[in-house]
């Protein structure tokens, strides 16, 4: 079904194309479709609203997330969701209505900007941004963390937007269920379990 797995996913994400996430263990299985942030167009933002249908968020490392004024809505364990959301936020110049994919493709880079404080961005707004563990995968094995390590893997910055991806009936979709997707568009696919132990060959 993937394009060639990891090493197939890295290079999509390097040459700024979407991915998919497979193997997310905290969020019974969901996928995500994702891209790094520094290659995000409104293009990349339609599809993953019109083939993901999920929330699309902004996955960003704790330094970024402070930079940016963020912290986590609910920074405990005992009712977190599988998502380590900071409140919602809108680029504070250049939107209109701020849902648009054109606008929340500006709000993501304007949010990840050289230099972005949180006098750049409003709340809330249309783009979920996600705090990382700093570990990364090696800590945290989700597709926040993944899409960042994908995104560094890649040469493609430390930030990625991703969406998971809802079946037509409502139902949260599984890798069997996208099969027509996933080659009617080149989707490759990196699972984070292949992830995990890329890295910590790297470490050894």
């Amino acid at each position: 079904m993937s394009a060639g797995g990891l090493d197939a996913a890295l290079a999509a994400i390097a040459a700024g194309r979407i991915a998919v996430i497979a193997g997310d263990r905290l969020r019974g299985g969901d996928i995500d479709l994702m891209i790094a942030a520094r290659h995000v167009t409104p293009e990349a933002i339609n599809f993953m609203a019109t083939h993901g249908r999920g929330l699309i968020c902004l996955s960003v490392t704790p330094s970024h997330a402070e930079r940016l004024g963020l912290s986590l809505v609910n920074p405990g364990t005992a009712r977190q969701t599988g998502r380590p959301f900071a409140r919602s936020i809108e680029a504070a110049e250049g939107v209109s209505t701020g849902i648009s994919a054109a606008d929340r493709a500006h709000t993501v880079r304007v949010a990840i900007a050289e230099g972005a404080t949180n006098a750049h961005i409003h709340s809330p707004g249309h783009v979920f941004p996600l705090i990382a563990r700093a570990g990364g995968v090696l800590e945290r094995a989700s597709a926040c963390e993944a899409s960042i390590d994908l995104a560094r893997l890649a040469g493609a910055g430390d930030a990625a937007v991703i969406c998971s991806i809802m079946r037509d009936d409502g139902e949260m979709a599984r890798l069997e269920d996208i099969g027509d997707l996933v080659a009617a568009h080149g989707l490759a696919v990196a699972d984070i379990a292949a992830l995990i132990e890329r890295l910590e060959r790297a470490e050894a």
